[in-house]
């Protein structure tokens, strides 16, 4: 019989297929290579995500330095009536001012004659 000889059309199409030795061989292979890759992809995912989030802080990030960078953002409320705001100026100014290392003088002040023998005139 010569037909036991030639090879079947499903053989010729997969010839990994015409062996069972052949397939079991590669099955755990294959089945570890797919969960490997089903890990990988899991990963990638993870990544993904958390690559979203970064971007979205990022993002917040960038408008707050916007608006640092404007100037627009106050640390303190705004007074609402004008006459807080003339209140909370006269407290301002009359918050002591820390001493200075030079200090300049805002009126003139008369000289004091020193041993009376040399005068400035300005």
């Amino acid at each position: 019989m010569s037909y036991s000889n030639r090879p079947l059309g499903s053989q010729l199409r997969n010839p990994s297929m015409s062996g069972s030795s052949s397939s079991t061989g590669q099955s755990p292979a294959l089945v570890a290579r797919i969960n490997e890759k089903k890990i990988e992809l899991e990963n990638l995912k993870q990544l993904r995500d958390l690559s979203a989030g970064l971007a979205g802080q990022m993002q917040m990030l960038e408008e707050k330095l916007a608006t640092l960078a404007d100037g627009t953002e106050a640390k303190l409320p705004k007074p609402q009536d004008p006459d807080d705001e003339h209140e909370e100026a006269k407290k301002e100014s009359e918050v002591p001012l820390p001493q200075t290392l030079v200090r300049i003088p805002a009126q003139q002040q008369p000289l004091q004659p020193q041993d009376g023998s040399d005068a400035h005139e300005e």
